[in-house]
């Protein structure tokens, strides 16, 4: 009698009871962050997805309206202003970032002992709360008495006035957002920090002058670094809200006394239209071009930085 041997179908293995133990384990570990995603993250981006279709004022039931709020956005002037604005900032603050913090990096790697101290103090800055910065800056900054323009009048320039002249609004904006620049600095020390100390040494042996080093020997070695800072930054700049909104929009005395239009952040305009002026719907749309325009600028990095990172490990 002749024995039938049922074949093993390939890429299935039977699961051990430990591996189902396990993995049972692992979603209910893994459950709280399931559920924060979806009540939290999911859900509200599926809601607002829908609302950017309708006319919704919160008060009344939401009314489907098509791609209204979608052409309003093509034809509103003040989104063009506010994303322009917010554009403008982000190409002045990411740039200066990256090269002061790149440039304290150096100077921490070099401090030595008291290199821990100093990380300290540089990091500290990032811990102020988004609201106090506003309000310090809207001090220092200040036409009359802020200590940056008497600092400028010891040298013998005159200040402008950084907070009401349209023309200096953002570039004072801009000197504020350096005040955060320290968990850049710590992660370009660690970065520094991490390069082996035998390609210096050969670098020395082939004559490699300072800058030559740190063209072809740092640069390429902190790459990474940079590309992530680079991406996060560009992030974190396009979606400015908390301090601008303290200086400019949140003190009565300082929003009446400008054109509001030159510190009008998109962030802002949206948190405006959606909380001011009660336009959920327009706001969602406006949340949704904003998540596209981020993704759009994400992709392009990392198309283009993918040419320039080294990383470790690989062939060439």
């Amino acid at each position: 009698m002749a024995t039938t041997v049922t074949p093993a179908v390939p890429g299935r293995r039977r699961r051990t009871p430990l591996a189902r133990r396990e993995a049972r384990w692992a979603y209910l570990f893994l459950a709280p962050w399931i559920v924060g995603f979806l009540a939290f993250t999911a859900g509200p981006m599926v809601a607002s997805l829908w609302l950017s279709f309708t006319e919704y004022d919160v008060i009344n039931a939401p009314r489907f309206s098509g791609l209204d709020n979608y052409r309003q956005l093509v034809s509103d002037p003040q989104v063009a202003r506010s994303l322009g604005n917010t554009v403008y900032y982000t190409a002045l603050h990411v740039p200066l970032v990256m090269v002061i913090s790149l440039a304290l990096a150096l100077l921490l790697k070099r401090v030595g002992r008291l290199q821990g101290f100093f990380r300290t103090v540089f990091y500290l800055p990032v811990m102020t709360p988004a609201v106090a910065v506003g309000i310090l800056f809207l001090l220092l900054l200040n036409t009359q008495d802020g200590l940056v323009n008497r600092g400028l009048a010891l040298v013998g320039i005159d200040g402008p006035s950084w907070t009401t002249d349209p023309d200096w609004v953002l570039p004072g904006i801009v000197l504020m957002s350096l005040w955060s620049l320290g968990s850049t600095v710590i992660i370009y020390l660690a970065a520094l920090q991490n390069v082996p100390r035998d390609l210096y040494e050969a670098a020395d042996l082939d004559g490699a002058g300072p800058w030559t080093r740190f063209r072809h020997v740092t640069l390429p070695m902190i790459s990474g670094a940079l590309f992530f800072t680079l991406i996060v930054n560009t992030i974190a700049s396009l979606q400015m809200f908390t301090e601008v909104y303290t200086m400019y929009f949140g003190n009565r005395q300082t929003a009446g006394s400008f054109n509001s239009d030159a510190a009008s952040f998109y962030v802002i305009h949206l948190f405006r239209e959606a909380f001011q002026f009660l336009h959920m719907g327009f706001a969602s749309a406006m949340a949704w071009l904003l998540f596209l325009v981020i993704l759009a600028i994400t992709l392009v990095q990392v198309k283009l930085g993918n040419r320039f990172v080294y990383y470790e490990g690989e062939d060439g």
